[in-house]
């Protein structure tokens, strides 16, 4: 079998008793070093052993059930995905959904992990086992190409003791790769496949199953080992005894290709629009008054990666879309779990959901964005959410629950009846409050007193209602909180909207100059001229159409950036926002 034909086939990396639980394995295929994990939720993923930072390897690194950490320089990656989740040099923002690890197909079967090096591998043919008990064998290792080890073992007696039971044995040659013995004693026939993993140009594992053993064989056993193992040990010498008559070959070549410095850094300027992946509604569950948790599966394929405090556009039947945040904790990424409030004043999105979906209905969503991303360098973090609001911050207490990294979760609900996501609410016990039926001057009184006694590198994130959110920004000001350390998510902007005034604006890369008229918006007479740029709610609450300033000062009606970027004046929404100067030069 040619190497090239040999790529194209599934061979073993590794024993399902390999993978130890929160443990990384290292195996390698055809030169290739492979880390192979299994998650909590029973995954297991082959990736690429080196961490796109610096090269470093993942099978050094911690395994904590949900994410593999490097242990460098503590970039996460996301099982299922293999997508970084957290770069500590920029913990402000989330990583470019591209930085993704390199995944190989893998499969578990028979007690053996089995990958395949192709980027579109064949299908798996199950080996073929005798009916019975079957016995994952101990792996081993010689120093010998494929070619020479399947030679050698073409002439292997596997269970031979007696000549009578030698005369009984056949061995069976399917492909270079995989063979097969079998021997009859005491009327019992046994089988033995082998399975080579040519991890080098010249290394070889060994890997072997017994089948056809039943529970009356047991005593038999051992001595199957032994005479195994004895055997197998005449191989590895023959093999590697030939070997030094030849001259070894050339080490197989491996090209790594890690992630460019651009991407490793602080994204610059806005997000660009992402294609739509098609769900289905897997579950509908009513979690609180009028509030019902819905679970999104993909129809084909994996969803994207996400990080903390992301959310999605949700693309309804009835034709409108709405941004929910997902309430994923991390690396949960066969599912995106949303939470959806029945909203008395609601343009049909929040009604249709609620009265119209069912179970196996298709959407359509956006790749996650995420504008209210959580650090993970905060010495402690505060969250506080009110009503609906608590669905991005179930995912960052999530994630920061699971790296065990101090936090204190404050929850505002109407009564016990609006407490949603209980049963995950649960796991957070020790650090949650829940303050129930409050006013508004008996909700500020509380907030005084969560906010007070700012500490260095402290953090806190407020989502829920604009008046509180309104209130926790000005009680943490009062109480020296910096900008910097507050963090917060609009569901919608409620401030009064003055679009009467015209400007002018002029864009310096694309070399326009535009009219933006009264009763008009920057980004309709953008799009009008063509200017592909990205929004989502277009209330001026997301921060998805953000652009920069370079002249000129804007007028902000946005409740995204926080009072000292607005002060700054180099950046806008051009959704809300516009110009208190006659006109603005914006960089795009």
């Amino acid at each position: 079998m040619t190497l090239s034909n040999a790529q194209k086939q599934w061979h073993p990396i590794a024993a399902s008793t390999d993978l130890v639980y929160r443990h990384v394995f290292h195996a390698q295929l055809f030169g290739r070093e492979l880390a192979v994990w299994r998650a909590d939720d029973g995954h297991v993923n082959a990736w690429e052993n080196r961490c796109l930072h610096r090269g470093v390897r993942l099978s050094i690194g911690v395994n904590d059930g949900r994410e593999l950490v490097c242990q460098y320089h503590g970039w996460r990656y996301a099982n299922r995905t293999a997508g970084c989740t957290y770069i500590p040099a920029h913990p402000a923002d989330a990583p470019a959904r591209t930085i993704c690890n390199n995944q190989y197909p893998v499969k578990e079967i028979d007690g053996l992990i089995w990958s395949c090096k192709a980027d579109d591998p064949p299908e798996f043919s199950t080996p073929a086992f005798r009916p019975g008990v079957q016995l994952v064998l101990r792996a081993l290792p010689i120093n010998a190409p494929a070619d020479i080890v399947a030679l050698q073992l073409l002439s292997y007696l596997p269970l031979a003791t007696t000549e009578e039971q030698a005369s009984s044995i056949k061995t069976v040659q399917h492909g270079a790769y995989t063979l097969c013995s079998e021997v009859t004693t005491d009327d019992t026939t046994y089988q033995l496949n082998f399975f080579l993993q040519p991890t080098d140009s010249n290394r070889t594992v060994v890997r072997s199953v017994l089948s056809g053993l039943t529970n009356n064989t047991a005593n038999n056993e051992i001595n199957l080992l032994k005479t195994h193992s004895q055997a197998l040990g005449l191989v590895r010498e023959s093999a590697e005894q030939q070997m030094q008559q030849i001259d070894t070959p050339a080490a197989w070549e491996v090209l790594i290709k890690p992630v460019s410095e651009t991407l490793s850094r602080m994204p610059v300027g806005s997000v660009k629009s992402q294609s739509l992946t098609r769900v289905q509604v897997a579950d509908i569950q009513d979690t609180a008054t009028d509030i019902k948790s819905i679970t999104l599966t993909p129809l084909e394929g994996q969803l994207p990666t996400f990080h903390s405090g992301a959310h999605i556009d949700v693309h309804l039947p009835n034709g409108m879309i709405k941004q929910y945040s997902l309430t994923n904790g991390p690396g949960q990424t066969d599912r995106y779990i949303i939470g959806v409030k029945k909203e008395p004043t609601s343009e049909g999105s929040s009604s249709f959901i609620h009265q119209s979906l069912r179970t196996g209905d298709v959407l359509a969503i956006s790749t996650p964005r995420n504008n209210f991303p959580l650090r993970r360098d905060a010495v402690s973090t505060l969250l506080i959410a009110g009503g609906i609001g608590i669905t991005p911050l179930l995912s960052m207490a999530q994630a920061l629950n699971h790296s065990s990294l101090p936090f204190t979760l404050h929850y505002f609900i109407q009564g016990e009846s609006h407490r949603a996501f209980n049963d995950l609410l649960r796991t957070f016990k020790p650090s949650l409050t829940v303050h129930t039926a409050l006013d508004p001057q008996q909700t500020r009184s509380t907030l005084q007193d969560i906010l007070k006694n700012y500490q260095s590198a402290h953090h806190v994130y407020v989502c829920g209602p604009g008046p509180m959110l309104d209130a926790t920004r000005e009680i943490a000001q009062q109480n020296n909180w910096p900008d910097e350390a507050i963090h917060f998510e609009y569901f919608k902007n409620s401030q009064q909207q003055d679009n009467s005034v015209p400007f002018t604006v002029s864009l310096a890369r694309s070399g326009l100059t535009l009219q933006v008229p009264s009763g008009q918006s920057l980004l309709e007479v953008l799009r009008e001229n063509n200017i592909d740029l990205p929004s989502s709610c277009e209330q001026g609450a997301c921060g998805t159409c953000k652009v920069a300033v370079t002249d000129g000062t804007p007028l902000h009606q946005d409740v995204y950036l926080n009072q000292a970027e607005q002060l700054r004046g180099d950046c806008m929404m051009t959704c809300v926002s516009r110009a208190k100067t006659a006109s603005l030069t914006l960089d795009i």
